[in-house]
């Protein structure tokens, strides 16, 4: 099995107190169905920046990714299978699937 990192981008924070709850549950949902894949459920992200190759920082990261988690598949296209019930995608997000790999030093 190897480890695909879900680097999800856009979606949005639920306006309310009872639309939060209801975004929590899906998510704590979509986690319950990944079941053991989920190597490490993630977190949202904060403040970014970008790094240029001059080594000055700008504000905001490029790519506007919002979050991430790490799974266990046999494949990519396991993987993108597991992402297609990401509850991101339904507040207009999306999920970028790559797979890593261990590098021996």
């Amino acid at each position: 099995m190897a480890k695909y990192v879900f680097a999800y981008q856009g979606g949005g924070m639920p306006e309310t107190e009872e639309a939060q709850q209801a975004s929590m549950a899906a998510w704590g949902k979509w986690f319950e169905d990944l079941g053991p894949s989920i190597v490490d459920g993630g977190n949202p992200f904060g403040p970014s920046a970008t790094v240029g190759q001059d080594g000055a920082a700008t504000a905001q990261g490029a790519s506007g990714l919002t979050g991430y988690s790490i799974v266990s598949a046999d494949s990519l296209d396991g993987a993108s299978k597991l992402a297609a019930g990401c509850p991101i995608l339904t507040d207009g997000g999306t999920v970028e699937v790559y797979e890593t790999f261990d590098v021996v030093m």
